[in-house]
């Protein structure tokens, strides 16, 4: 997820329309009247309807993994663990996958779980036709490429799933992978009931899962409501009632009423709290390394910082004249750590000294020596140009982050560099997925599965460009393409991991976005909260999470 999983694809975003304290607080209050452990959680309106194929940010994706079980889950280290997969068992050369699944399984409308319910989700989601966020995820399967061609008909099959039986299916792959059985825990990979195709809308208003939770309810910009599931009896069960994901105009309002025992968990800390909330009696505080990475991205065809090589020197200029380890210090609070790569610090794969990565260091007179070489090429008119970052304005954080990110370009570049905040978390991103946006913009990522290919091939790779995936500006290089084909067929992680390092240093090259830093999963909770842990996701466990509620 989306920063989701997830993606975030931005992680500590919150959502559109101002409510009052009462609103943001009311809805969990009266959900805790019948005396049942209720957890209240911050959260961000979902950009879409909660669909699994069609989520790729956190606002949706904290739900949603509440919701559903794929083949497989992920322990809180990223350690896969068998869910509705029986057994997942290769080929000799990796491209062929036997998949058998356990046959009590159902979704909470009572319906089984079977095959048809992830070959027919898989395609559903792969098929360009039906528009889907997360198609790019099953680039690997043979047939993607036909379904992508937006020609076929909205319940085309992928041809390279095939039915066997009820609770055994095959996948076949364009190209072998030691990681595909990985992948399988995220959101994309998860099964959909039959009643999801009668009416995708719908369904995504009043979503169907197999998951340790069901839904009961979303009032929109107010909460989400979900129960738990107690058919569900996989690996991750719920110790609590269920999750009030109360969606917030205000992080800072958040945190108040965190300190007011109003709301249970906080899972971003607002910059006005981000020095203090460790030593903070009124909370319990926690703050471990963490996956998501947050960074800026260009449009490829953004005016003087498009994919060539005038580009390219700019947008290392850029890079070379922000002084991350004050952003990391003086803004965050030391709740982040600066960026080396495009991974994380516990991501198999991770590198603190990848040829090129100087150019994620502080260097205020190369920035200008490159800039001038761009110049050379096209030259900036300051009298007219402005270099202007996009972000969302309903994230405090954000805001502080980029108005000293424009300071620092405009102090050693010489050139005027300002902000463009756009209101809302969902109206920012909507420009961004509608291609609007022709400045940086504001982008992180938030993984949807321990990998390395998860932060690369998701995020940088052709196949996730033009609305095809989360490859928000577009970014097209085929030798960065082949690198992470031929990272997909080696054969074992460690192999793979020396391609997909190749890749990185390509993007140090190229620069389609621009890594800040790694953020820590530093979170709050309210006095009387137990067993707040943070996973590979930099998520609270929320399934783990309770509360003495005879104290409400």
């Amino acid at each position: 997820m989306r920063l989701r999983s997830k993606l975030v694809a931005a992680a500590a975003c919150v959502m559109a329309v101002i409510l009052p304290l009462g609103a943001c607080s009311g809805s969990q209050s009266a959900s805790r009247d019948d005396g049942k452990m209720i957890i209240s959680y911050y959260a961000s309106e979902p950009q879409n309807p909660l669909i699994p194929g069609d989520t790729n940010e956190t606002g949706g994706g904290h739900v949603i993994t509440m919701l559903y079980a794929g083949l497989v889950g992920y322990d809180k280290d990223g350690n896969p663990v068998n869910e509705v997969a029986k057994s997942i068992t290769p080929h000799k050369d990796n491209t062929v996958f036997d998949i058998v699944l356990n046959d009590d399984w159902t979704f909470t409308d009572g319906t089984p779980v079977t095959a048809q319910s992830f070959t027919k989700a898989w395609s559903y989601t792969a098929n360009a036709t039906n528009a889907q966020m997360e198609a790019s995820f099953f680039a690997p399967i043979k047939g993607y490429d036909k379904l992508q061609s937006g020609n076929e008909p909205s319940d085309e099959q992928l041809e390279g799933l095939k039915v066997i039986s009820d609770y055994e299916f095959t996948v076949t792959l364009t190209a072998p992978s030691s990681t595909f059985p990985v992948m399988l825990g995220g959101n994309a990979f998860y099964p959909l009931p039959e009643s999801f195709y009668a009416d995708p809308d719908a369904y995504g208003s009043n979503p169907v899962g197999n998951g340790p939770y069901k839904f009961v309810s979303w009032t929109h910009n107010q909460d989400i409501l979900v129960e738990r599931n107690d058919s569900y009896h996989g690996a991750f069960p719920a110790k609590n009632d269920g999750i009030d994901f109360v969606i917030y105009t205000d992080i800072d309002t958040a945190y108040s009423d965190v300190q007011a025992g109003n709301l249970d968990l906080l899972d971003a800390i607002p910059s006005s709290s981000a020095v203090t909330f460790q030593y903070d009696p009124t909370v319990q505080a926690v703050n471990n390394p963490g996956s998501v990475i947050q960074t800026f991205t260009f449009p490829s065809d953004m005016p003087h910082f498009g994919d060539d090589e005038e580009g390219h020197l700019r947008r290392q200029a850029v890079s070379m004249a922000i002084n991350r380890d004050t952003l990391c210090k003086k803004i965050l609070g030391g709740t982040a750590t600066p960026a080396t790569d495009f991974l994380s610090p516990v991501t198999p794969g991770y590198s603190t000294s990848l040829q090129g990565a100087d150019v994620l260091s502080y260097n205020p007179d190369k920035a200008r020596e490159l800039w001038d070489e761009a110049n050379a090429i096209n030259p900036w008119d300051n009298d007219t140009d402005v270099l202007k970052f996009s972000y969302n304005a309903d994230n405090n954080a954000a805001k502080s982050l980029y108005e000293a990110v424009a300071h620092f370009i405009s102090n050693n570049l010489g050139i005027n560099a300002t902000t463009n905040p756009i209101a809302t978390f969902s109206e920012f991103r909507k420009e961004v997925t509608d291609r609007q946006l022709k400045t940086p913009f504001r982008t992180g990522w938030q993984p949807d599965y321990p990998a390395a290919d998860n932060y690369l091939v998701q995020l940088y790779d052709s196949a996730a460009a033009d609305g095809n995936g989360s490859n928000d500006g577009d970014y097209k290089n085929p030798d960065f393409d082949a690198l992470m084909d031929k990272a997909a067929q080696a054969s074992s992680v460690d192999e793979a991991n020396k391609y997909y390092q190749q890749g990185e240093e390509l993007l140090l090259k190229d620069l389609p976005a621009v890594p800040l830093y790694y953020a820590n999963a530093a979170m709050v909770s309210a006095t009387g909260v137990n067993n707040v842990e943070t996973n590979w996701m930099n998520m609270p466990v929320l399934q783990d999470v309770t509360k003495d509620v005879t104290k409400e």
